[in-house]
């Protein structure tokens, strides 16, 4: 019964907050992924440029090029998975140290309990620990990539030399969403961190994290290049 008595200090707006972040962070993602045909988004664009990629490399002899772009990928998707590990680690070492949390609580002038601020790391070590997973998979998938790049024949003209260069196409555009997906869930867990301020500021930091991933996704200087005419 203490613990629902410390979880009334929660209001609707703070379960109307949350609800609206979590929304946001599920539907936007499948706006970007699915979007109109009229304004696709820079995810879809680059889709496209993989797939171009990767029948472009049965041609390029020796494939080093390749390869070295495929493993400055996977390095990117194995950086961001420590950087989440690391902040994971540091969310649950807050969480065990009260004493700090009454330190944070103070600073930021909070007159909340303990496990308010628990609660509102956990949710943001959440959508961290979705971001780590996406990452991971992402490296996988990547893996798998490379994989079936080095089986594609030098032969150009050998039957099996197209088809498998578009499967690697297909591993490549899979592994670039799931990363894309993890880039996404950091963006939301930084915006979490409004909660700390209450729920007007975590709504707030929810519709800054949306303009920002729709800017970028939509309205981008590099949208336009991507879609501008070839010279």
């Amino acid at each position: 019964m203490e613990l629902l008595d410390q979880l009334s200090f929660f209001t609707l707006l703070d379960a109307i907050a949350v609800a609206f972040l979590l929304l946001s962070w599920i539907i936007l993602g499948h706006f970007i992924e699915f979007p109109p045909k009229s304004r696709i988004s820079t995810s879809v664009i680059m889709a496209e440029y993989r797939r171009k990629w990767m029948v472009q490399m049965i041609t390029r002899q020796p494939r080093i090029f390749d390869a070295t772009i495929l493993d400055t990928l996977r390095q990117g998707t194995a950086f961001f998975a420590s950087a989440c590990m690391i902040a994971i680690g540091g969310g649950l070492a807050a969480i065990s140290n009260a004493e700090r949390l009454r330190g944070v609580a103070q600073d930021l002038a909070i007159d909340t309990p303990e496990i308010i601020l628990e609660v509102k790391i956990l949710v943001a070590l959440a959508v961290i620990t979705s971001a780590f997973l996406k990452f991971i998979w992402a490296n996988r998938l990547f893996g798998y990539c490379g994989v079936v790049m080095a089986s594609v024949p030098n032969d150009v003209s050998s039957p099996e030399a197209l088809p498998r260069a578009r499967k690697a196409g297909e591993l490549n555009i899979s592994a670039a969403r799931a990363f894309n997906r993890g880039l996404r869930s950091i963006y939301f867990a930084l915006g979490t961190l409004g909660w700390f301020l209450g729920p007007e500021a975590l709504i707030c930091t929810t519709l800054f994290t949306i303009f920002i991933l729709v800017r970028r996704e939509f309205a981008s200087s590099s949208r336009a290049v991507l879609l501008g005419d070839e010279i």
